[in-house]
C-alpha cells in the first residue's frame, strides 16, 4: 500500500468521522446551515471551488484502480469530489436548490449521517490498519 492512499485514507476518513459527529451533535444547526448555504450563491460558488481543488489533488496524486479497496475508495472518492465541484459550479443555482429540496436532507438527516459516518469509519479503519512499504 503507497504511502499517499494510507496519508488520504486518514486524512479524509478522520475528516468524515469528525464531521458526522459533529453533525449528530448539532442537528438543528447543521440542517439550518446546509438551507442557508443553498440559498448562498458565493458559498456555493465557493464550495464547488473546494471541491473541484480537493478532488483534483486527489485524481492527480492518486489515480490508482487496482491494490484493494483502499486506494479504489480513496480514488473513487477523488473523482466524486471533482464531478461533484465541477455540477456546483455549471448547474445554475435553482436547479442545485431543487434537487437539495428533493434530496430532503432533514427527512433523510441520519441516513446522510450514517453514510458519512460509515466511510469515515472504512477509511480510518482501513487506513491505519494498512502498511506502508518500507523506506529505503
Amino acid at each position: 500500500m503507497s504511502r499517499l492512499t494510507i496519508f488520504i485514507g486518514r486524512l479524509m476518513g478522520l475528516f468524515f468521522v469528525l464531521f458526522a459527529l459533529a453533525m449528530l451533535m448539532n442537528r438543528h444547526s447543521t440542517v439550518e446551515a446546509a438551507i442557508d448555504f443553498m440559498h448562498d450563491p458565493p458559498a456555493l460558488m465557493i464550495a464547488g471551488i473546494m471541491a473541484l481543488l480537493a478532488g483534483l489533488a486527489i485524481v492527480l496524486g492518486h489515480n490508482v484502480w487496482s491494490g484493494g479497496a483502499l486506494p479504489i475508495v480513496v480514488t473513487l472518492l477523488g473523482w466524486i469530489f471533482v464531478i461533484r465541484g465541477v455540477v456546483i459550479l455549471a448547474v445554475a443555482r435553482e436547479t442545485l436548490v431543487t434537487i437539495f429540496e428533493k434530496m430532503n436532507f432533514d427527512g433523510h438527516y441520519y441516513l446522510f449521517v450514517g453514510i458519512v459516518l460509515v466511510i469515515g469509519l472504512y477509511l480510518t479503519i482501513a487506513s491505519f490498519m494498512a502498511s506502508a512499504p518500507a523506506e529505503g
